[in-house]
């Protein structure tokens, strides 16, 4: 990578970081589904004026049932898992759980496209979900006010991401990023208007919340697929991912500094079992050795 490529990968790491930071700062004020309608909603609109621009919507009409499609699974129900969790769980937490979307893309893609998976990988997965119960065993609990279950429902954002991936490397291979993403989130934003309304909150919501909701529309949605994707396209598909591992990085210092959540032995060591499991299983660390032993 050149220099200007490590520094838009550590600028993704922190922006994307970052948006668990300001749906913990939004979520309770806004609910789930009216937080999610304002990020997607203004950042359908800031990807719809870029796209018109770049010449891309051609290809969103003529993929706009695909689109759609991997919208559900890409944008609104993972973001309602995220944005629910969000309600109690850290945003350190939320960040490391999100470093699991690699874990079950693989996961996925064995199952449904068949892709083989070596016994590292599989080792992998194993370690990857054992690091999660290391990161969330000590405060788990089922109670009526406990962790147990956002953690579980914020465990549902990786696995839709999976589907997601899976889902575009069978019905949408070739077809512009860009459009997919903007298309993605347009549909989504529909989807959820008729709800969000419904459940829009009756009491006034704070300075902080309005400016959050507006923050991880354009800053972690919009301006930050438009810098995943010029990686994409300098340094390629399997470099970009590596942001994956940066992001609880960023997810845990933003939480620490600005949120004063405790940065413990337990989320420390989740996360390094997570990423450690993550470069396993994505095969990372496979192809490396091959290009050693070539």
């Amino acid at each position: 990578m050149q220099t200007k490529d490590l520094r838009d990968l550590l600028l993704l790491a922190a922006i994307w970081g970052g948006s668990f930071l300001f749906m913990r700062l939004a979520v309770n004020d806004f609910g789930p589904v009216a937080f999610i309608e304002m990020r997607i909603g203004i950042s359908a609109i800031f990807l719809l004026i870029l796209s018109a621009f770049m010449g891309k919507l051609d290809a969103l009409k003529t993929h706009w049932k695909a689109i759609s499609v991997c919208g559900v699974f890409n944008v609104a129900l993972p973001f309602f898992c995220f944005a629910y969790a969000a309600q109690t769980v850290p945003a350190g937490t939320l960040a490391v759980i999100n470093a699991m979307v690699p874990l079950c893309g693989a996961l996925i893609a064995r199952v449904w496209l068949h892709e083989r998976l070596t016994w590292l990988r599989a080792l992998g997965l194993l370690i990857g979900f054992a690091g999660i119960l290391v990161l969330v065993w000590e405060d788990l609990s089922f109670h009526a006010n406990g962790s147990g279950w956002p953690v579980l429902v914020a465990l549902g954002a990786p696995f839709f991401y999976g589907i997601a991936a899976c889902y575009t490397t069978k019905y949408l291979k070739g077809v512009d990023p860009i459009a997919c993403a903007t298309g993605s989130v347009t549909a989504s934003a529909l989807l959820l208007l008729p709800l969000a309304i419904w459940t829009w909150p009756a009491t006034p919501i704070s300075n902080v919340a309005w400016g959050s909701a507006v923050a991880v529309a354009i800053l972690c949605t919009g301006i930050a697929y438009i810098i995943f994707f010029g990686l994409i396209a300098r340094v390629g598909a399997t470099k970009a991912i590596t942001v994956t591992f940066l992001v609880p990085v960023f997810g845990i210092f933003w939480g620490a500094l600005l949120l004063d959540e405790a940065i413990t032995t337990a989320v420390v060591t989740g996360a390094a079992i997570v990423l450690c499991g993550t470069l396993l299983a994505t095969g990372i660390l496979e192809r490396r050795r091959t290009v050693v032993e070539a």
